[in-house]
């Protein structure tokens, strides 16, 4: 009973189907073409199914045109593409030769040797004519893929996404393609993404906040990388001067009982930035106290990376007038805790942050922070990086990148209780 059951509940939804399909197409032809009854285009339409007319429906012995049941779209032909613009077609329409518009247009170094206004048309003709480089070609003739590996620890924080941002501006003014990959600080998915990325045939590699810890076998540029190794530029601040502008603002406004946040270890800036504020503070006999320093050990791309860690110094009841965070995040999840405990910023306690993210122009009060020029360390990425690929000359060891105090509204002379 089931199996005759599911057969007619199939033959009556065949027929449903196709009763929708040769109305749509009658609906579509004139009337002198459809010539033939209608139990005759079912019987014809089920047998081609394979289901038998003996359902009730009336049969009729005259076969109509199986044209007649082409659905509208089907048999509709494309419009005809046309082809693209090739690098002859180019030279034909300006007269010249393809190999003097390839010279032109690949900017190779022989073009000084052809005349200003003769380039001004090629370029002009390339335009008009919608004309694009046979990518796949241009790579194989000149043995490049021009393209970049980006490893990056996390690309949703401010940090990570200002710095390549800069990269991307870069690049694709050069037309560059690049790969990005994140790692999260894990070393099996740094090294499995590493592999990944030479597989695809990129040509040099950018990190960002990425500890390395072997040579690599491509060009590669460190965005604040402190690993000198064979075949690396480091892309660094100069985190001496950073750390001298920022306890010599908070001494300047009289403050003597600072607290300190040590960042992460797996981040790539934290030793150094902590070994400068160490130096920078003995310098200027700004005392380090143990216990208001404290030591973030959680990976958050968020401004909770400060929040417990603040409560963590309030829970130790050893009092303080301000607060030198890692970064911008932890400075203004810091804020958030000292708020919530009824501490006042800057009044009770001043708070200096650490990269001049865009949120902290925007924090209330606003930041006090430490400048790292993000999206220009990028540029300046990009563009050694492709200087290295394109010119294989000597290349820096480093680049040092300067800080800047930027002075707002979260720092204050602390009060005299």
């Amino acid at each position: 009973m089931a199996v005759s059951h599911n057969k007619r509940w199939a033959r009556g939804l065949v027929i449903c189907l196709l009763e929708e399909t040769v109305a749509s197409a009658k609906r579509q032809l004139p009337r002198r073409d459809l010539p033939f009854p209608r139990g005759a285009t079912f019987v014809f339409s089920l047998a081609i199914f394979g289901i038998s007319p003996k359902i009730g429906i009336t049969s009729s012995a005259w076969v109509p045109n199986l044209e007649v049941f082409q659905h509208p779209l089907m048999g509709r032909k494309k419009k005809p593409q046309k082809p693209p613009i090739t690098l002859k077609a180019v030279a034909q329409h300006l007269g010249l030769t393809p190999g003097t518009v390839s010279i032109v247009l690949n900017g190779a170094p022989s073009s000084r040797s052809i005349p200003e206004h003769t380039k001004k048309r090629i370029y002009a003709a390339a335009k008009e004519l919608n004309y694009r480089p046979n990518f796949f070609a241009r790579s194989l003739r000149k043995k490049r893929t021009y393209m970049i590996g980006v490893i990056a620890e996390e690309i949703g924080d401010p940090y990570g996404a200002t710095i390549i941002s800069g990269i991307e501006e870069y690049l694709r003014k050069k037309d560059y393609f690049f790969l990005t990959v994140v790692h999260r600080h894990q070393a099996e998915l740094l090294n499995r993404y590493s592999r990944l990325l030479i597989e695809r045939g990129v040509e040099g590699l950018i990190t960002v906040d990425t500890i390395l810890q072997e040579e690599p076998s491509l060009p590669t540029v460190a965005v604040a990388g402190h690993t000198k190794l064979q075949g690396v530029t480091n892309i660094v601040l100069d985190h001496e001067r950073a750390a001298r502008l920022a306890l010599g603002h908070l001494r300047e406004l009289g403050h003597r009982r600072i607290a300190f946040m040590r960042g992460n270890p797996v981040s790539s800036d934290s030793a150094t930035r902590w070994h400068a504020i160490c130096e920078a503070a003995g310098q200027l006999g700004v005392e380090i106290d143990p216990e208001l320093t404290v030591q973030i050990d959680i990976d958050d791309p968020t401004p909770h990376l400060g929040y417990p860690f603040a409560n963590q110094l309030l829970a130790r009841r050893k009092p303080f007038t301000a607060l030198f965070a890692f970064n911008d995040d932890s400075a203004i999840g810091s804020m958030r805790a000292f708020r919530e405990h009824g501490l006042r910023v800057p009044q009770d306690i001043s708070v200096l942050g650490f990269d001049d993210i865009s949120a902290s122009a925007y924090t209330t009060p606003s930041l006090t922070t430490i400048r790292q020029p993000l999206r220009e360390m990028g540029q300046v990425a990009a563009q050694t990086l492709v200087e290295r690929i394109e010119n294989k000359e000597d290349y820096p060891d480093e680049i040092a990148i300067e800080p800047v105090l930027i002075v707002r509204e979260s720092c204050c002379a602390p009060s005299e209780s």
